[in-house]
């Protein structure tokens, strides 16, 4: 009977999408200095969601990547620290908000089941 609830499903695929996009943004950090490197940054978990297919498994989502476009700097390089700083909290906030929605899932099915 509980096996198989939708709210889990997609907490964990909003917290795997944070979690993506963590690295990415990781990875445009690491990347800053060098030349030619243009910054990337994941696919918003809304529209990714909005396209699956309905009845789609949430945790099968795709994580897709895309150029997160900026101004150039001389050596061709479109990472901004500050950007980067901005979509680093927007993921841990996405990811605190999964967790959060799963800690409330269960503590309603404890509650249900009076424990």
């Amino acid at each position: 009977m509980f096996e198989n609830l939708e709210i889990f499903g997609l907490a964990q695929a909003r917290a795997r999408h944070a979690a993506a996009r963590q690295t990415q943004v990781a990875m445009n950090v690491a990347n800053a200095d060098t030349p030619g490197y243009r910054a990337r940054d994941v696919v918003a978990f809304e529209e990714v969601f909005r396209t699956a297919n309905a009845g789609q498994d949430p945790t099968r989502l795709p994580i897709r990547t895309m150029d997160a476009g900026g101004p150039e700097s001389p050596n061709g390089n479109t990472v901004s620290l500050e950007l980067e700083m901005v979509r680093s909290v927007q993921a841990q906030r996405d990811h605190s908000r999964a967790l959060n929605v799963y800690r409330s899932a269960m503590n309603v099915l404890r509650t249900s089941l009076g424990r």
